[in-house]
């Protein structure tokens, strides 16, 4: 792990205040995390990343989107509750803190609200780190252990 310091900002926008450059280059990352790097042939392209209360985060430089070097996801469930998703980094980047930086900024915009995610098994103590509990047993996602989480309303 290197300790190098990137220098990428956090943009967030809701869905349909995304420019089709930027969403473009959102899903490029993921699925090349995903859907390449991790070797999950599932649909990426769920139905969720346009809707109305769907909030995108992403790292990238000098103010621009490109190139995205991490990102993620909330969302508004029915019931409420804020689900975080779809996080990844790019494999040039991790171990920098990246993922940390993109979860402290959607967690300080969900504030004492409770909210869910399915974390990768071994990324749970991250989430821990971050007020996360785990609700469930671990579960095979397209041949990758999850756990599913939840931060409780503060």
């Amino acid at each position: 792990m290197t300790t190098e310091t990137i220098a990428a900002r956090v943009h967030r926008a809701w869905a349909a205040d995304l420019d089709p450059r930027t969403l473009y280059e959102l899903l490029r990352l993921r699925v090349e995390v995903f859907v390449v790097e991790q070797g999950c042939a599932y649909a990426e392209l769920d139905g969720r990343d346009l809707e109305d209360r769907a909030r995108h985060y992403w790292l990238g430089g000098d103010g621009r989107p490109e190139p995205v070097l991490g990102t993620l996801r909330l969302l508004k469930e029915p019931n409420g509750e804020h689900r975080i998703g779809r996080i990844c980094t790019a494999a040039s980047v991790r171990g920098r803190g990246l993922g940390r930086r993109l979860i402290e900024a959607v967690l300080a915009e969900i504030g004492d609200r409770p909210s869910v995610l399915d974390a990768q098994e071994h990324l749970v103590e991250l989430y821990r780190a971050h007020g996360f509990e785990a609700v469930g047993e671990p579960y095979d996602w397209d041949g990758v252990a999850h756990v599913p989480m939840r931060r409780p309303a503060r």
